[in-house]
């Protein structure tokens, strides 16, 4: 299976072929930034399952514990399509929105919801996280 993410103008594409490794709704105000929503949903999927088309402008922003997020976007209408994180730097995170697929996995995972809008609920099941989707080591 294959699935094509683009951007409003079609200027920048992103292929994916299989399955997503997984799904995650990111509740962070970055997101909410991001993406002028009250969320980002990004499907995350090993780069050789992924083929880009077209040019990108690149903005890198620091991630929690210092960690850098590149996000790529459209030069002609500012689209969001996909990033690059140090956090899986085997993966990309390609906005599920950019795929314009009503059918499209559901998330998995639920990050960052101590900035979640109250009124914002799921009707299924997900692991939820506070902040990053994996906790970090007790002291």
């Amino acid at each position: 299976m294959s699935r094509t993410a683009r951007c409003s103008c079609g200027g920048l594409q992103v292929e994916a072929s299989g399955e997503p490794s997984f799904v995650v709704a990111c509740h962070c105000t970055e997101c909410q930034r991001r993406t002028g929503s009250v969320l980002g949903v990004g499907a995350y999927f090993p780069k050789a399952q992924v083929s880009v088309q077209g040019t990108s402008n690149l903005y890198t922003r620091d991630g929690q514990n210092g960690r850098k997020i590149r996000s790529h976007f459209c030069p002609d209408c500012g689209t969001s399509v996909y990033w690059e994180t140090d956090f899986r730097p085997d993966h990309y995170g390609i906005a599920v929105g950019a795929f314009a697929d009503p059918h499209f996995p559901v998330p998995v995972r639920s990050v960052w919801e101590q900035t979640r809008h109250a009124w914002l609920s799921f009707d299924h099941n997900l692991d939820r996280f506070t902040q990053q989707s994996i906790p970090r080591p007790q002291k």
